[in-house]
């Protein structure tokens, strides 16, 4: 039963319990971080202690299971819990348990804990696959990333409904190296400078109307995070989106092509490593009218459009010692395209995926790729979350490549913040 990863010997964790049925694979958790030597207390709501009783959890920990905010006890719990604890586990987490969470609604033990806690904090949500991806669970879900939460996403698999979906509780050892990663984060990404482009371009039409695609800007995002945590300086350079930067990343935005090009020429001398995770428009408009086109009763019968300069290529034409990773999304014939593709721009690693595959459509939050380099390894990855695969790609930029560490902290040119 012994595990990779840092050990948690000593450590002092909290384990919050939740009321979902996924409540019972909450021992075999608890079981595993004991035998990692972690010393565990046990926090339920009044929901889990339906689905198993505190006895259960109270004779795995060898502690006792606080259960009431106001019970008789001589310390102020939700106060010494977490000034105690290396880190917070919240397993299984509900969609009610992730909405008082990101709300800072504070109704029981659990919840009024975790306005206080300053730890790293874990929430492993489950729950029914509709209910994952309602609007608002996506909301609370990006709104505690944003505040520094790791969530350790739900899998795809049979649920209690009977139907199979994407909800089921994460298993015991991916939430166990979520809780390796977040005590002893890696930083294998310290001292390199990361650009990273994100989101649709827009082309205009006319001041009202502009060509675009269905870019959500997800997959750059999740890269930007995932090097931020792993220490790189990072600089996003995103088209129009309704995502939120992550802490700590800065952000440049831009909305047509020519803009996305002329930011990422001017910072490519600063970066050592450019992803271009943008979906930038491949055609603009020639003339767009100044004025708003009028409704007519009659087709317009062309659209005169014109390629727009490919970035990517520029940059391979333009690099010195730059790490160069494109993207391509595809609907047919996906390996042969990207290969085509890996050649044509000359990148060093190029990220492909089949838009038209389940869960890997435009604006999802999973995705299922092919890694390409031009040493012309293929590595085909599962379908993975795109926090999850962001941090694959980073995995393989660096064993592709030593990318060079900054020597010096050249001025950085003015960005704007999109409001």
């Amino acid at each position: 039963m012994q595990t990779a990863g840092p050990s948690l010997t000593g450590l002092r964790l909290v384990l919050g319990v939740t009321g979902s049925i996924a409540a019972y694979k909450a021992v075999g958790l608890l079981r595993l971080l004991r035998h990692e030597r972690a010393a565990v207390s046990v926090v339920m709501t009044a929901g889990a202690c339906r689905f198993v009783t505190p006895l259960t959890f109270e004779v795995l920990s060898g502690a006792h299971v606080a259960t009431d905010l106001f019970e008789a006890h001589h310390e102020m719990l939700h106060l010494s819990l977490p000034e105690q604890a290396d880190a917070v586990l919240i397993v299984p987490a509900t969609a009610n348990c992730l909405a008082k969470a990101a709300l800072g609604l504070a109704d029981d033990l659990l919840s009024t804990m975790l306005l206080t806690t300053q730890c790293p904090v874990i929430f492993a949500p489950a729950m029914d696959g509709d209910m994952w991806r309602h609007p608002t669970v996506v909301e609370h879900v990006a709104t505690l990333r944003r505040r520094g939460a790791v969530i350790v996403e739900p899998e795809e698999g049979p649920l209690a409904s009977g139907r199979v979906g994407r909800g089921r509780l994460a298993d015991e050892q991916t939430i166990l190296t979520a809780l390796q990663s977040a005590i002893r984060p890696r930083r294998d990404w310290t001292g390199r400078r990361l650009l990273i482009s994100a989101g649709p371009t827009q082309e205009a039409i006319d001041p009202v109307r502009f060509i675009s695609n269905r870019s959500s800007g997800k997959m750059g995002y999740a890269l930007a995070e995932a090097a931020q945590k792993r220490g790189a300086e990072v600089l996003l350079v995103s088209g129009p989106t309704a995502l939120q930067p992550p802490s700590g990343v800065e952000l440049c935005s831009v909305t047509t092509a020519e803009d996305m090009r002329k930011a990422i020429l001017s910072r490519f001398a600063w970066t050592n490593a450019v992803i271009m995770a943008a979906a930038v428009a491949d055609f603009r408009p020639v003339r767009p009218s100044l004025q708003k086109l009028k409704k007519q009763h009659r087709p317009i019968t062309s659209l005169s459009l014109e390629p727009t300069d490919d970035i990517l290529r520029e940059l391979s034409e333009r690099r010195t010692t730059q790490l160069l990773v494109g993207f391509a999304a595809e609907t047919e014939d996906l390996l042969a395209h990207a290969r085509e593709k890996l050649h044509a721009k000359g990148v060093d690693m190029l990220v492909a995926n089949d838009v038209t595959a389940k869960g890997s459509e435009f604006g999802s939050d999973t995705n299922r790729v092919i890694l390409l380099n031009r040493q012309g390894q293929t590595d085909e990855l599962p379908l993975l979350s795109k926090r999850d695969l962001a941090d694959r790609i980073l995995d393989r930029m660096l064993a592709l490549q030593v990318v060079p560490q900054s020597s010096k902290k050249p001025t950085r040119a003015r960005t704007s913040r999109k409001e």
